[in-house]
């Protein structure tokens, strides 16, 4: 048995799963944050409290673990002392007051809350990490990338940080340490099980999607939008919208998180069923409105424009042609993240998948497949917390490799090939103007979007 633990904005999961990939055990458990303006908290405390309740759930019965890692989301962090005690909030990946990227944000926490000497940044999957070990243990390179760790020269960039502020870093799939007895008490995974060191929870996806050859995407939708692929060197970008994580098996994951997805619907239909309006929205085919639906301030990919906001382009028929266009603006955000990875020269050859929990939606499905006028894959279990129980026995030594671990325990549930994907051509160019017109994306990458349009048509 392998367990998988996934900790996201919304709440934690955690999945129990055999060798060949059936889950015999899941839990999860709701998390809230504060959010103000554009201040994202969320409780160290409250994670923890989320990950014990999943795992009680998944284990109910049921034998445990072998082993277990864990992913959570990137850039999210917090400062502890020596001992993992948290000193401070935990400043979420969406959180506007400090950089999202390098040791910005730890700067910013340690003049915000006057740490002093012994502090030390933790990421979120370091909290659970250390409370499931009884200490602080290394971080992870995929989780600590956002905070300035460089996995070409296996070393953090330069940063002002005071000394032993960063953790040590090592490499997904290490083993880190056991589950102490106090870790058992509170969550019943028994005392010694292996802990293996794990990754954002965009990779975690990438892994239970089994896209793990070259060429190969995976695009995970849920609050926001976390495209990853695989390729055999990473992929630089001059403008540092793309980053690239360093998978368990050496291969590269280049890719970006947008802040388009679910988050923009729930925010316009708080409280709706999802399911119905989808049904309503059908006849909406395309939407009467063009949206670039943004969960909040600030986007981060396909173009870097921190004051950029969400837009509505026209006037609804109603609230079932609103719905459609929020589900068409995510994917024609989609369409443009890739044109972009294709500026940049990434490997896009291979095939693509969907994970998140946008897939239970069979109509999303397939309007993003039409919109972006491929075939898509859909797993049978696409969720991170999966992932993470294929890294768990990847890094347990329960296959020689993470690709023949992923390929033993990844199911696809079937396949969404493309429909009339022309309907959605002019939508897509008038999006993209909007974009450019507004300053927020490079005219270069809207050439290149509008070329590769012509080359489809």
């Amino acid at each position: 048995m392998w367990m998988g633990i996934d900790l996201g904005t919304q709440g934690a999961r955690a999945v129990l799963a055999t060798d060949d990939g059936d889950v015999i055990g899941s839990g999860s458990a709701p998390l809230t944050g504060r959010r103000d303006g554009v201040r994202h908290e969320q409780s160290p405390e409250d994670w923890w409290t989320a990950v014990c309740a999943a795992v009680r759930q998944a284990l109910r019965g049921r034998p445990g673990p072998r082993a277990l890692a864990v992913c959570s989301t990137s850039g999210t962090v917090l400062l502890a002392d020596a001992a993992g005690v948290p000193l401070t909030p935990a400043l979420m990946y969406d959180d506007g007051r400090a950089p999202g990227r390098g040791p910005g944000r730890a700067l910013w926490l340690l003049k915000e809350y006057g740490c002093g000497g012994g502090a030390r940044v933790m990421h979120q999957a370091d909290l659970i990490v250390a409370r499931l070990a009884g200490r602080p243990l290394p971080t992870d390179s995929s989780h600590a990338l956002k905070t300035g760790y460089d996995p070409e020269s296996g070393a953090f960039g330069e940063q002002s940080l005071p000394d032993g502020v960063l953790p040590d870093v090592v490499l997904p799939g290490s083993g880190l340490g056991q589950v102490c007895r106090a870790a058992q008490e509170e969550t019943g995974i028994p005392e010694g099980t292996l802990i293996v060191a794990g990754m954002t929870d965009g990779c975690a996806a990438q892994i239970a999607s089994g896209s793990l050859t070259i060429g190969s995407w995976n695009s995970v939708l849920g609050t926001t939008l976390v495209l990853k692929g695989v390729a055999a060197e990473p992929l630089h970008d001059p403008a540092g919208v793309v980053y690239n994580h360093l998978s368990a098996d050496g291969r590269w994951l280049p890719g970006g998180a947008s802040g388009v997805g679910g988050g923009a619907l729930r925010a316009a239909f708080p409280g709706a069923d999802p399911g119905a309006l989808d049904r309503r929205a059908q006849r909406y085919d395309p939407a009467g409105a063009i949206a670039y639906p943004l969960a909040s301030r600030g986007e981060r990919f396909p173009f870097l424009a921190p004051d950029a906001t969400a837009f509505l382009l026209g006037t609804p028929a109603s609230d079932a042609d609103h719905w459609a266009a929020l589900l068409q603006g995510v994917g024609l955000a989609e369409r443009l993240c890739l044109d972009y990875l294709d500026h940049l020269g990434a490997p896009l050859h291979g095939p693509l998948t969907f994970t998140g929990g946008a897939v239970r939606s069979d109509h999303w499905n397939q309007l993003r497949a039409d919109i972006l006028g491929r075939e898509v894959r859909i797993p049978r279990a696409a969720e991170p917390a999966l992932g993470m129980a294929v890294l768990a026995a990847y890094g347990a030594g329960g296959a020689a490799t993470l690709s023949g671990a992923a390929a033993r325990m990844v199911r696809l549930r079937g396949t969404v090939r493309p429909r009339r994907g022309e309907r959605f051509t002019e939508p897509y160019l008038t999006m993209v103007g909007e974009l450019e017109r507004r300053g927020w994306l490079p005219e270069p990458v809207a050439a290149h979007a509008r070329a590769r349009t012509e080359e489809t048509r």
